[in-house]
């Protein structure tokens, strides 16, 4: 499964807008994966390292977005060590990007963004060269998009291209009209039976958007079975005599 977290006062309390999470879930969908879970956290080292501690030892793969610079404030890197259970080191290589960035004046406050948990390795910044780091299939990268998004991507063409077909997904739906959700529960758990690899949900809409009140009714996850999953579940809402069309 694929995690996110997106660590920083900044979201909590307002003075930043979140783009990470949307940008991971498409980053995600273009290769035919999908985002299991997302955690929003603050700078806290004891929640941090709670947190960290238990995705670590889940093996999902968790791409953490922010924390990982030198001010005060900044915490996740050495959570990240703390609940690994190592201690941080300055890494060879993100000295060598650093003091390549900055030359004399690679001053020790600028190469403790350098040091990250025993056993780490890098991500390549594109922008700066001052690089994320990896520690087992956690992927810890800045919290600024211009950089974060690209070192996002490189790990994921580069780690997990084996999973773009292993673990691909699809989805189907359909806009039910005239029906309520406990309407077509009966439908929904009759096509979740026979179809093991697919997830059945709905989505209610009020309407609110211009559009007319209508329940969005769909199949999401193996793509040998989404379509024929699919049609099953339009018989079963004609059945059932509701109206509907195809999902856009």
């Amino acid at each position: 499964m694929f995690g996110a977290y997106i660590v920083g006062d900044e979201i909590l309390v307002g003075k930043r807008q979140d783009k990470h999470l949307s940008f991971v879930i498409g980053a995600l969908a273009k290769r035919g994966l999908r985002l299991s879970w997302a955690n929003y956290l603050g700078d806290d080292p004891q929640r941090l390292i709670v947190a960290l501690t238990r995705s670590l030892a889940s093996g999902d793969i968790v791409f953490s977005f922010g924390g990982i610079g030198a001010t005060p404030d900044d915490h996740t890197r050495q959570c990240a060590a703390a609940a690994a259970g190592v201690k941080l080191r300055l890494h060879p290589e993100a000295e060598r990007e650093i003091r390549g960035r900055f030359g004399f004046e690679a001053t020790p406050q600028r190469l403790q963004m350098g040091e990250f948990p025993e056993g780490a390795s890098i991500i390549p910044n594109p922008v700066n060269r001052i690089p994320g780091f990896t520690l087992g299939e956690h992927h810890f990268v800045p919290g600024f998009p211009q950089m974060a998004w690209p070192m996002v991507e490189w790990v994921l063409d580069t780690r997990y291209r084996n999973l773009f077909e292993r673990d691909r997904w699809s989805e189907e739906s359909i806009l039910v009209y005239e029906a309520g959700e406990s309407q077509l529960i009966p439908a929904m758990e009759a096509v979740g039976a026979l179809y093991a690899g697919v997830k059945v949900f709905s989505l209610p809409s009020m309407g609110d958007d211009g559009s007319r009140r209508h329940v969005e009714l769909g199949v999401r996850g193996d793509p040998k079975q989404v379509s024929e999953a699919a049609e099953a579940l339009r018989q079963s809402v004609r059945a059932a005599g509701f109206r509907f069309e195809d999902a856009k």
